[in-house]
């Protein structure tokens, strides 16, 4: 098929996404969108669990010593998962760039769901010894190794249904879904603290969450068996069936798509340094920086994440009226300048304030990532899409996601105030505000494809 569509885009050209009517949801868009959602609950529930019952974790499945030696080995762990990731997301994109992002989705949240169900059925560093730590390692490679695959595939697969002039909200609906299981986590271990004495929650209760994970696999497996592959997957087989040969997606994707890949590094680098700080750190960061109850760090964060939740799709949507670029310059200004209070308001002791220094966080970031989630996916061709995105994607997400909560604590034991995790978001901010501004990083709100 030819593309004659005029394009002001310089990037890939990719086969044109033809909508026949741009304005108009069909049901199977609903459903696609919904499917996408649900996997992204999915996924970021089981990898939220391990940041949000990070002070219990460390007790239970580390050597006994200090409460900050016992965090830190734990988000070293926690760490672990997402340097596994860009393999995952070479191994799943790449199938995925061959047999379809739909099937490649089915194993994803299989493997997922049942790593996380086994963390919570581990015995104990009491009953095992070192044999339960490196369990846990060994199921958090397996988390990460298919979150590699399905943090893209969903977005990527929820991007090639989408309306073309609604892009930006669609991809950022299905993010959105990536901070509501922390929501839901939070509240649900709250409750359990709440109604459970110490002794039984410590034995048994903080399991619970943990064992959730498969039944709710399921419940997304089986919305998704309701999907059908994207057009711009059907169209790029059929371009395939008349070529006498192809290269690998992985070899195509390094070939011809590294500048991207490594712009792609950068600009989400920034946005999961954001997010899990948001989502992995600042419940302890309360506790033992802030000195506040295990009850009250919960229910503080849960409300941070719900408007996380409540303002990454209006940021999409606006990303689709004023593009990309400037919704992350934006963002990242914003963050940078915001970083320093935000961070002082967070550690400060008083709820209240710790509140308001959690939202002025996540409204940074939310700016930016109204832009960026939609950019990451956009900027490549469809033929190599899932392999460029899912690797380029994973690998900034585990230099600087995975890294973040094990960075903020260490700042905060090295400079010794409370705000201290603050100096590596202003330094990370002005790198990435450098980076976009000189880096090439063009707008690519208007790619056909």
């Amino acid at each position: 098929m030819t593309d004659t569509t005029s394009r002001t885009y310089d990037g890939p050209a990719g086969p044109p996404h033809v909508q026949p009517n741009d304005n108009k949801i069909t049901p199977m868009q609903r459903r696609v969108l919904l499917g996408g959602s649900v996997g992204q609950f999915v996924e970021f529930y089981d990898m939220a669990l391990y940041g949000i019952a990070a002070v219990t974790l460390s007790r239970l499945f580390f050597p006994p010593g200090s409460e900050t030696a016992g965090l830190l080995m734990l988000f070293a762990t926690y760490g672990v998962a997402f340097f596994i990731r860009p393999l995952g997301g070479l191994f799943f994109g790449a199938l995925g760039d061959r047999i379809g992002r739909r099937n490649v989705l089915v194993a994803t949240l299989l493997l997922i769901g049942v790593a996380t169900t086994l963390i919570g059925l581990l015995p104990t560093y009491e009953t095992l010894g070192i044999g339960s730590t490196l369990l846990l390692v060994v199921l958090r490679l397996l988390q990460g190794f298919s979150a590699g695959g399905e943090s893209v595939g969903a977005p990527s697969f929820v991007f090639e249904h989408a309306p073309r002039h609604r892009r930006g909200m669609f991809v950022n609906t299905t993010l959105a879904a990536t901070a509501l299981p922390a929501v839901f986590a939070s509240g649900l271990f709250l409750i359990l603290s709440l109604t459970m004495p110490d002794e039984a929650y410590n034995a048994w209760g903080w399991r619970i969450p943990f064992l959730l994970a498969l039944p709710m696999a399921f419940v997304g497996l089986a919305i998704r068996a309701k999907t059908e592959e994207s057009p711009v997957f059907q169209e790029m087989m059929e371009e395939k069936s008349e070529q006498k040969k192809e290269s690998t997606p992985v070899a195509e994707a390094f070939k011809t798509s590294w500048y991207r890949m490594i712009q792609v590094v950068v600009i989400m680098g920034f946005t999961a340094m954001g997010f899990y700080f948001i989502s992995g750190y600042f419940v302890p960061y309360l506790q033992t920086t802030g000195d506040l109850s295990r009850n009250a760090s919960l229910g503080l964060n849960a409300i941070a994440l719900l408007l996380y939740t409540v303002l990454l799709p209006l940021f999409g949507a606006l990303s689709d009226k004023v593009g990309r670029r400037p919704m992350m310059i934006t963002g990242v200004i914003a963050t940078t300048i915001a970083a320093i209070p935000a961070f002082m308001m967070v550690s400060s002791g008083t709820p209240w304030i710790a509140l308001i220094g959690q939202c002025l966080f996540v409204l940074g970031i939310t700016i930016y990532g109204g832009g960026c989630y939609t950019f990451f996916i956009e900027v490549f061709d469809p033929k190599v899409r899932l392999t460029a995105a899912a690797f380029s994607y994973n690998l900034g997400y585990a230099i600087f996601g995975g890294t973040a909560p094990y960075v903020g604590e260490s700042s905060v034991a090295l400079f010794g105030v409370g705000y201290a995790p603050a100096f590596y978001v202003v330094g990370l901010g002005i790198v990435v505000l450098l980076f976009i501004l000189v880096g090439r990083v063009r707008e690519t709100q208007h790619a056909e494809n």
